[in-house]
């Protein structure tokens, strides 16, 4: 089985902070996403976030989630992917000396999160892992999930739940049509 990458373990946890099934968010609230950071290591306390501050990382979750729908064939909303997009922008990475990357200098520690999980993705595009981390293509669920199979075909979390799902709908509307 192929080992998840720690860059795509931040990444798909922080795609799954929203559950479309369960219809929960735990980063619905600058309090949530300020527990959510700290728990991950990627802010040193709990810090009271502006609501703009907010605002982005929910903007950057959302572009992320349809990238990852993008690699089991949905067409992504290009609103959602812009406006991750500007999220980045506003949000510099540095280049070392030695080559690897981190929060530029000057951003707060707030902010630092955001250019954390940009140099994740980062990461899984450049190495051609984010391939293998998907949004689930049964709408109902949209869980993010990482694709151990050897070719990268896999398009449901769980074969034996959505792809169920998603194969007996197809099933049910190719009888009726044929009636």
């Amino acid at each position: 089985m192929l080992e998840q990458p720690a860059p795509a373990v931040l990444i798909e946890a922080f795609a799954n902070t929203v559950d479309v099934e369960e219809a929960s968010d735990e980063i619905a609230t600058a309090a949530g996403l300020s527990a959510w950071l700290t728990g991950r290591g990627l802010l040193d306390a709990p810090a009271e976030l502006p609501a703009d501050v907010h605002a982005d990382y929910l903007a950057l979750r959302a572009g992320l989630r349809e990238e990852l729908g993008a690699h089991v064939g949905d067409t992504a909303d290009p609103a959602l992917l812009a406006a991750a997009e500007r999220v980045l922008a506003a949000h510099p990475v540095l280049v070392t000396a030695r080559g690897t990357l981190a929060a530029a200098p000057g951003l707060p520690p707030e902010r630092r999160p955001v250019a954390a999980l940009a140099i994740a993705w980062n990461e899984l595009v450049t190495t051609g892992d984010a391939a293998r981390l998907k949004r689930c293509a049964e709408h109902t669920c949209a869980w993010a999930f990482w694709d151990v199979s050897k070719n990268r075909s896999r398009r449901w979390c769980s074969m034996k739940v959505c792809g169920n799902r998603n194969k007996s709908r197809a099933y049910a509307t190719r009888k009726r049509e044929a009636v």
